[in-house]
């Protein structure tokens, strides 16, 4: 049997990146086990009523998913051979 790895690299790849992008956005949630991270400032603010403090921490995890992504559509282009290209 052969199997067409071109044809489903597209596939492939957008759920590797989609589940990169919801592990970095689920991983602020170890502060409230208390593994500290980026959730940390989250909840401490979430306790203290502070916006800025929330700020502190959602920014920051918002900016890394947001460059997991980038990092994810370039690898696409790089990876992905032009024809499949959407």
């Amino acid at each position: 049997r052969k199997i067409f790895l071109p044809m489903a690299s597209r596939t492939i790849l957008a759920g590797i990146k989609t589940s990169a992008v919801i592990n970095v956005g689920t991983a602020t949630l170890a502060a409230l086990i208390g593994a500290g991270g980026l959730g940390e400032p989250i909840i401490s603010g979430l306790n203290l009523n502070d916006h800025a403090t929330i700020l502190q921490g959602a920014i920051p995890a918002a900016v890394l998913a947001l460059l997991v992504q980038w990092s994810f559509d370039l690898l696409d282009r790089v990876v992905i051979p032009r024809g499949l290209r959407l």
